[in-house]
């Protein structure tokens, strides 16, 4: 009897915790679009900003960031589901194996700034990309890549044994084995950290600072080689510079809505692919 007064009073504190955290992230994104929703326009979203950002739009902003996410997506998802599949199928249980997965946690946990200043030694001065869409790629990938691998390797391991057994029977190899059932076995599970790793990617302001992001580039170019426009350095520009003070902070909270909408979006575009392998593996 003791333990079932125990259980409930847990279960609903649990319970309490889970519903002011909803809270209070409903409470941040009310106010974001409160504060937002008036400056969002046709021309806010398709437009260049002129007048020193205070009069136009957010056009290269938003593709930076696009080009920024894709390209470090593409960069990172591969060599990050790879090294997770080497790292659980393949790697052979020692300290070495140990090693590569605690520093894999530490890399992880690593704050997104000493990745930035990574990317300004490596890539923009090291190898000489310069300040610009390779040099910024190329740090988030990096940035990523644990996170990637650490969700792999825990897909991995929630595929049974069983059906490994089976396809070993049936006469198949490890490497047919492992491409050919495990890993779309695990592949939902895996778009998990996917998604995951988007939303960091978008979000993240430190490590493009020194390797990609500008200031100020009303001209639309999207070349590897050149500086971009990204939404989070943009709002933290807006939030905390400006002529008009009152104003650029107002433009700011429509620049956090359009973000916020980017991430939605691509999130929502995640989970419908996660939920399609789903299908197609049952």
């Amino acid at each position: 009897m003791h333990k079932n007064i125990v259980e409930k009073i847990v279960f609903q504190f649990f319970g309490i915790v889970t519903w002011f955290v909803v809270a209070v992230v409903a409470l941040i994104l009310g106010y974001i679009i409160y504060r937002g929703v008036g400056i969002i326009s046709w021309n806010f979203i398709s437009q260049p900003p002129i007048n020193g950002m205070m009069e136009g739009g957010i056009l290269p902003a938003i593709l930076g960031t696009l080009a920024l996410i894709l390209g470090s997506c593409l960069l990172a998802f591969p060599i990050g589901i790879l090294s997770g599949v080497y790292m659980n199928e393949y790697a052979p249980k020692n300290i070495f194996k140990k090693f590569i997965g605690m520093m894999t946690n530490n890399l992880a946990g690593i704050p997104s700034i000493v990745f930035g200043l990574f990317g300004l030694a490596m890539f923009v001065n090291f190898f000489q990309f310069g300040v610009s869409i390779l040099s910024g790629c190329l740090t988030l990938a990096i940035l990523i890549v644990p996170v990637i691998i650490r969700t792999t390797e825990e897909s991995l391991k929630l595929v049974e044994d069983t059906y490994r057994l089976s396809s070993y029977a049936l006469g198949a190899s490890k490497f047919e084995t492992v491409f050919r059932v495990v890993l779309p076995m695990a592949f939902p599970n895996i778009i998990t950290g996917l998604i995951l790793s988007i939303g960091r990617v978008a979000g993240e302001t430190a490590p493009i600072i020194f390797t990609a992001a500008a200031y100020y580039l009303p001209q639309l170019v999207l070349s590897l080689g050149s500086p971009v426009m990204a939404l989070p350095y943009h709002l933290y520009v807006m939030a905390t510079s400006g002529i008009d003070l009152d104003k650029s902070r107002e433009l700011a909270f429509g620049t956090a809505l359009v973000l916020m909408a980017i991430v939605l979006l691509l999130n929502f575009a995640a989970g419908g692919m996660k939920l399609y392998f789903k299908q197609n593996r049952s």
